[in-house]
């Protein structure tokens, strides 16, 4: 299971697109990078989420600016580890500490835009 998460037009709704490719990976990821401005995120570090932005846990920044997000997201971050491992899929707070940091990046290219998700 995944949180696929978007950054949306706020007005039509439609998934933005970059000026470049980037290169994050999630989960899932587009070989030679992906112009769309998204990342999925396993739930296996939902628990880290939950515990530092409550009960909606990475949810929490749905329906937000990308502006808007970045000082939860920040906030999060700094209170998460660096313990991370080279398993994507293993729940450590390193590595869901990278997913926000991801995250928070996506948000600085399109701050105008809103979150949307899974």
């Amino acid at each position: 299971m995944i949180y696929d998460i978007n950054l949306i037009h706020p007005i039509t709704k439609a998934r933005i697109l970059l000026d470049a490719p980037h290169q994050m990976r999630g989960g899932t990821y587009q070989v030679g990078g992906s112009y769309e401005a998204h990342l999925n995120i396993t739930y296996n570090y939902g628990m880290y989420y939950y515990a530092c932005m409550g009960e909606n846990g990475i949810r929490t920044i749905y329906g937000m600016t990308g502006a808007e997000s970045i000082p939860i997201l920040k906030k999060c971050a700094d209170e998460l580890g660096d313990d991370t491992d080279p398993n994507y899929w293993k729940p450590t707070e390193g590595n869901a500490k990278a997913g926000l940091l991801q995250i928070i990046a996506i948000a600085q290219m399109r701050p105008d835009c809103v979150w949307d998700g899974d």
